[in-house]
């Protein structure tokens, strides 16, 4: 187990990667289900804490994975049976979302992580057993104690008094997002800027995937529900219109030019912690917009509302700031993403319009971005930052 190429051409998603992401469907909707109960019934505070915790867990989890594949994947039959251990994790780890979203009981869930860990630990120490460069088997050697420490410490958290995980879970997820930049202070790992860019971006529709779902959702209560028929069919458009801008947004502009270190690299992949969050809980509003305009949400109008404009104004700043100011040239455009937020998070007030008027202001977004990018040639601006290969 060699690590690959960071200038390697052609570098692509395998079907194994994709399988893999295909798991953490289960897991998503399963976390996405109980936060629409949650706000449904009018118990935000308990529905959001509970959705951060597990949506953390659920996307840490891909994290860990995709970075040493980028780096490791040999593809050998050692390597997918471990991979598919992993798998099994998740699927365990999905089975949880239920116990530890409505009950705080997280045994079930630390058990799938045990096991993705026992699995990705041993990946790692296979690859420094076959690494040749000294400087590159004491990262994968500092990863691997890196993550039998940390699942350490989610074990005897477990055992503690349920309380503790108040004060607890945040310094431990802390420890886990701090392990990578330990184990590569003096060596970076072989992970692939084009790789590691097309890995996220294929995550981030499995996202998005969750809010289109939801907006079939509604599309079929409005079809069953005729009396409600004119207010879920706007609710469904709008909600398409947001999920279809949300995908051009992010896509709009290629990314992997700017991925040129480990500072430029964790701190954009971290922050799709909020990308990924936020797609995912898009559709999770829109199901309780569906749900309060048919008389079963115990919440009001604006309540409702803003469980779809907040999620989507999180991930047009935050897919601002990470992914598309790079590529913005000029006040009017560096300025589009962020007053588009703002508008959307205004449309919170406007009752019976505001999902369909937030889809409208999404869709003009675009308009406004392509018009913008015409008339200044953004298609001919490469990212501020120079090549990783080229370092």
């Amino acid at each position: 187990m060699a690590s690959r190429d960071t200038a390697e051409p052609h570098r692509a998603s395998t079907p194994l990667e994709l399988f893999f992401d295909l798991t953490f469907v289960v897991a998503v909707a399963q976390a996405g289900s109980r936060l629409v109960h949650s706000l449904a019934d009018g118990h935000p505070g308990h529905g959001i804490f509970g959705y951060l915790l597990v949506f953390f867990a659920i996307w840490w989890a891909w994290v860990n994975f995709t970075w040493f594949a980028s780096a490791y994947d040999c593809d050998d039959p050692l390597y997918r049976v471990a991979t598919l251990v992993q798998i099994t994790g998740v699927l365990v780890l999905a089975a949880g979302v239920p116990r530890a979203f409505d009950y705080s009981d997280y045994t079930v869930a630390i058990v799938g992580y045990l096991i993705m860990r026992v699995a990705l630990t041993f990946q790692w120490l296979r690859a420094a057993h076959d690494e040749t460069d000294p400087a590159a088997r004491r990262t994968a050697l500092r990863y691997a104690a890196g993550l039998v420490l940390v699942q350490i410490g989610w074990v005897v958290l477990l055992l503690l008094p349920d309380a503790a995980w108040k004060w607890g879970f945040v310094p431990l997820a802390i420890a886990e997002m701090a392990v990578p930049a330990i184990a590569e202070r003096d060596h970076t790992t072989a992970w692939h800027p084009h790789h590691i860019a097309e890995r996220y971006g294929l995550f981030t529709i499995i996202m998005l995937g969750e809010s289109i779902s939801a907006a079939t959702i509604a599309i079929q209560t409005a079809l069953d529900d005729e009396a409600a028929l004119d207010e879920l069919l706007p609710i469904a458009a709008g909600g398409l219109l947001i999920v279809f801008a949300a995908y051009w947004i992010y896509f709009a502009v290629p990314i992997h030019d700017f991925l040129a270190s480990n500072r430029q690299a964790f701190l954009w992949g971290y922050g799709h912690y909020v990308i990924f969050g936020s797609a995912a809980s898009i559709g999770a509003g829109l199901e309780v917009a569906v749900e309060q305009a048919v008389g079963e949400a115990h919440i009001s109008r604006m309540a409702a509302s803003a469980s779809v404009t907040i999620p989507t104004a999180l991930f047009l700043l935050t897919t601002y700031a990470l992914h598309s100011r790079h590529h913005k040239n000029g006040l009017a455009q560096q300025s589009l993403l962020p007053t588009a937020a703002v508008l959307v998070l205004l449309c919170t007030f406007l009752g019976a319009a505001a999902v369909p008027t937030a889809g409208a202001v999404a869709a003009l977004t675009v308009a406004m971005g392509i018009v913008l990018s015409a008339r200044q040639g953004e298609g001919d601006v490469r990212p501020r930052t120079g090549r990783r290969a080229e370092q």
